[in-house]
């Protein structure tokens, strides 16, 4: 089509809708409604949440938002497989071929700032924010890491803490455990724990996440919070000896975990922990959700937390966000679907079935179970550090390099490799 008969299409398209929103007018104004959707386009969600608890939750969100906008044909585009690795994969291919979907799921941090807001594919949502008077309804570290250049650009609609050592509660007794708070204490508990014959430590690195996860949470408990975040910003290099002492605890911590664990994933380790052939593993909270929904533990009763060794008051903060891409046909549909996300209803649909926590400071406390309670109190009140596993601390470039050489660390540990290995992948932060 020549560029004048494309012209006039576009031209006449836009009468159309023209005449279509006048003619639809009266009816909203009466019925008091903000408009239906925008022309005939689906409202499709895009996520990589299939799996128990987190489908569900998504469900909810859906169910509520159909609700309270009947109009607005919504499709769950989720994507299964690979903890999210077959999602991006197809996000990418959508978003470079001008075909995004109407909002999507993205971690909050270096995941959306300097990927998609960086490539020019977001619109800000300073607007919505403020007319849902959001501003100091979520924390200011919270909205900063959905930030860039001063403007806003997802709807956090869950936060998940990274940072917990999860144990069986049985195992611990029998064995006369107590629960480890520092390194000292996790390696005197794990020595006895092998001395009995129970793996003292659960690791599923079949794909290249979790351990990179177990690593952060190492750095973390060793470098403290500030020197943490200074890894990221260029600050404290990556050859620094607190750096090279958190290698070391690494390596150690590896030494007791399961032979078979590059066969297994996630839910595998938690499994162990669960049937007491492990007695720890170190995963986010989504863990808990899966001891919860699909294998019918009880809080407390079956299986406990903490914080992962050096970790008290800080919090490896994980957040699920969406936003508004550029191009797309429903912009005002979007924003009303981030609405509710955003609304105290929406986040606690979603997080009491999720088992993550509201991103929300004012949400209904007395909807979530014990760990959820004692989540959000730690959230409003801990320093808030970004994950590197799940995208919040740095660019894709880095983790991808960074995953690379945990893995080849945990089958080679060879620690002086490791650090030249995260060296040379620090270029992708500047």
């Amino acid at each position: 089509m020549n560029k004048k008969k494309w012209t006039f299409v576009s031209l006449m398209f836009a009468l159309i809708l023209a005449l279509a929103a006048c003619s639809d007018s009266s009816s909203n104004e009466a019925d008091g409604s903000s408009g239906g959707s925008d022309g005939d386009a689906k409202l499709d969600i895009f996520s990589w949440w299939t799996g128990a608890g987190e489908e569900d939750g998504l469900n909810a969100l859906i169910e509520l938002f159909q609700e309270k906008h009947p109009d607005v044909e919504v499709e769950n585009a989720a994507v299964a497989g690979g903890a999210g690795t077959n999602a991006k994969a197809v996000l990418a291919s959508r978003m470079q071929g001008d075909d995004p979907p109407a909002t999507f799921q993205v971690h909050g941090g270096a995941e959306l700032n300097e990927g998609w807001v960086a490539a020019g594919k977001m619109e800000p949502l300073n607007d919505l924010y403020e007319e849902e008077g959001w501003e100091d309804k979520f924390p200011q570290d919270l909205i900063d890491l959905v930030s860039k250049d001063g403007d806003i650009y997802s709807v956090p609609v869950n936060i998940h803490r990274g940072n917990v050592l999860w144990y069986n509660t049985k195992v611990f007794e029998e064995n006369g455990i107590d629960v480890p708070t520092t390194f000292d204490e996790f390696f005197e508990a794990a020595d006895k724990l092998k001395a009995a014959g129970v793996t003292p430590l659960a690791l599923g690195d079949k794909e290249p996440w979790t351990a990179t996860h177990l690593f952060e949470t190492v750095l973390l408990g060793e470098l403290g919070i500030d020197n943490y975040n200074a890894l990221f910003n260029g600050e404290l290099s990556f050859s620094d000896d607190q750096v090279v002492a958190a290698v070391e605890t690494f390596k150690k911590m590896l030494g007791y975990v399961n032979e078979d664990h590059s066969s297994r994933n996630w839910q595998d380790a938690s499994q162990l922990v669960a049937n007491g052939e492990a007695a720890m593993n170190v995963m986010g909270d989504w863990a808990k959700g899966y001891f919860v929904n699909d294998l019918e533990l009880t809080v407390k009763e079956d299986f406990g937390w903490t914080e992962t060794p050096g970790t008290d008051g800080q919090f490896m903060v994980v957040t699920d966000t969406f936003g508004l891409p550029k191009g797309v046909s429903n912009p005002d549909d979007v924003k009303k679907f981030l609405s509710v996300l955003g609304s105290v209803e929406g986040q606690d649909a979603f997080n009491t079935l999720k088992g993550s926590i509201p991103a929300r400071k004012d949400a209904d406390v007395s909807k979530y179970d014990e760990y959820g309670k004692e989540t959000i109190e730690d959230f409003n009140e801990a320093k808030l550090a970004p994950s590197l596993a799940h995208g919040s601390a740095a660019a894709e470039g880095f983790l991808t390099k960074v995953n690379q050489a945990v893995n080849i660390f945990v089958t080679q540990q060879d620690t002086e490799q490791f650090i030249d290995s995260l060296e040379q992948a620090a270029s992708e932060l500047k």
